[in-house]
């Protein structure tokens, strides 16, 4: 291709906030539109030098590395992402906490996370065209495209590092607040059924639950309010699997309104009457220890205006 580019040859020297990443995900990163096989090709070649020795794909940098990046021909990145976008401008009003480590942002329903799928653009792209001087943003975690609420963005990637750690020791907390269908029943605190993530030709993923090759999951539940409509409900997902809460709820009988995937159709309709547009499913409250203050966050993003609205059209019991 004519508008490929060609990288020369880098040597780089390693900065503090790479120390302990492994080479082949440092190469990954930075050489953006460059295919992951090109990446482990030059490495097993052997064209990446690292102190000018050959080096694995596994190996950790240290500080004062020297990394020789072997010459790249590159596909073009697409179109900037213009911070003149409302779209755009408006992330700046959802930023609910910032400091020099991280952001943490009020999702808006209906925006990706990332790009990708015949999407120009997702959150963390907006988010790094309106700041251009954090040149480590990163997604600590994600969120479903129709979910809103808490997303937890780094900006160094030993703040990644750190906030990843504790996603897997299970001290983030993480709530949210879902209408479902029907009244839920008093007795079901706790979901457990396996999931099985299946993807479609399409692309699209499904989940379903499957207690022989699914996986373990769990989703504990807390009634807010109930209404003669639905049930309005706290969920904490202890794992953190695909569709996890619409399909624990939806498994129970009692599927989260206006989920187009897992949903009831009687249920959405007379919610839509109601004017809810969109996924009821709100991540409401964040709790996690801060990487450097070492002092425990607990963010809370509000609702969007679309369902305190429905919730005050509800009938109270």
């Amino acid at each position: 291709m004519t508008d490929e580019i060609k990288l020369p040859v880098q040597i780089v020297e390693i900065e503090d906030d790479f120390i302990g990443q492994r080479i082949d995900n440092y190469l990954i990163a930075r050489l953006k539109g460059v295919p992951k096989s090109v990446v482990y090709r030059v490495l097993r070649k052997g064209e990446v030098r690292v102190n000018k020795k050959r080096i694995k794909p596994e190996y950790k940098l240290q500080q004062g590395d020297t990394v020789r990046i072997p010459p790249f021909t590159v596909a073009p990145e697409g179109e900037a992402v213009s911070v003149k976008l409302s779209l755009v401008k408006n992330l700046e009003q959802h930023i609910l906490f910032e400091d020099k480590d991280l952001i943490v942002l009020n999702k808006p329903s209906g925006m990706a996370v990332h790009g990708g799928s015949g999407l120009k653009f997702g959150v963390i792209e907006a988010l790094r065209a309106l700041r251009p001087l954090a040149k480590h943003l990163e997604l600590v975690h994600r969120l479903d495209r129709d979910t809103s609420g808490c997303l937890l963005i780094a900006k160094k990637r030993s703040v990644l590092t750190h906030l990843h750690a504790q996603l897997r020791d299970k001290t983030v907390e993480k709530k949210y607040w879902a209408l479902v269908a029907g009244d839920w029943d008093n007795k079901v605190r706790k979901v457990t059924d396996a999931l099985r993530k299946n993807t479609l030709q399409s692309g699209e993923r499904v989940v379903k639950v499957d207690e022989v090759n699914g996986k373990p999951s769990e989703t504990r539940f807390r009634i807010l309010q109930r209404y003669q409509e639905g049930t309005l409900v706290e969920a904490f997902p202890v794992t953190g699997r695909t569709h996890q809460i619409r399909v624990h709820t939806a498994c129970k009988g009692h599927p989260i309104a206006c989920d187009d995937k897992y949903g009831d159709n009687a249920f959405t309709q007379q919610m839509q009457q109601l004017g809810l547009n969109r996924l009821f499913l709100h991540a409401k409250t964040l709790s996690f220890m801060h990487p450097n203050t070492e002092t425990t966050l607990r963010i809370e993003a509000p609702l969007e205006t679309v369902l305190e609205q429905a919730l005050e059209k509800l009938t109270r019991k």
